[in-house]
């Protein structure tokens, strides 16, 4: 449906390590540098910390956010209501927050994904190696996405100022 779908998913490529490879190479082609850590100056260098600094972000973005405790890179994005809380923080009009339902996983990872997507996020991650990973995702996939979208949000946020200014300047 939303267009994302790679045939046989993770498990028939190998399961997680070969989708964590294919994410690895999008990253590359979408101009990043398809390692999991971040390459800033300023940023820790120690991997824990790294992690601990995203994890520590991800909380403070999706706080008060209905159905959302996000306390890891695994379980916590398994019904995609934390990428929806996520995107929809940064991107308001892009996801109906309230409509959505976390029983409806396959949805949810469409609707994040595809707001993700359509406002410049290098579509890393596939809906149907979500939904195949069940309810523990594993941690390096939706690391590698989460720090994505925390570069393209954060890290990046006069390139979203000016593809809102370009879409307000076409209606």
């Amino acid at each position: 449906m939303s267009g994302r779908n790679v045939r046989g998913g993770a498990h028939a490529a190998g399961g997680s390590k070969a989708a964590f490879a294919t994410f690895q190479q999008k990253d590359v082609a979408a101009g990043g540098t398809g390692k999991v850590t971040s390459e800033t100056a300023s940023a820790p260098t120690n991997p824990s910390s790294i992690k601990e600094r995203l994890l520590n972000w991800c909380q403070q973005t999706t706080k008060g956010y209905k159905h959302v405790n996000v306390t890891n890179f695994s379980s916590s994005w398994a019904d995609g209501m934390a990428f929806c809380a996520l995107v929809h923080h940064y991107l308001p009009n892009s996801i109906n927050y309230d409509a959505l339902n976390p029983k409806d996983r396959r949805k949810n990872f469409e609707i994040a994904f595809k707001a993700a997507d359509d406002n410049g996020c290098a579509p890393l991650l596939e809906v149907n190696d979500m939904i195949e990973m069940g309810d523990k995702p594993d941690w390096k996939c939706v690391f590698t996405y989460i720090q994505s979208l925390y570069k393209h949000f954060v890290m990046m946020p006069q390139a979203i100022a000016a593809r809102a200014a370009a879409t307000q300047a076409d209606r």
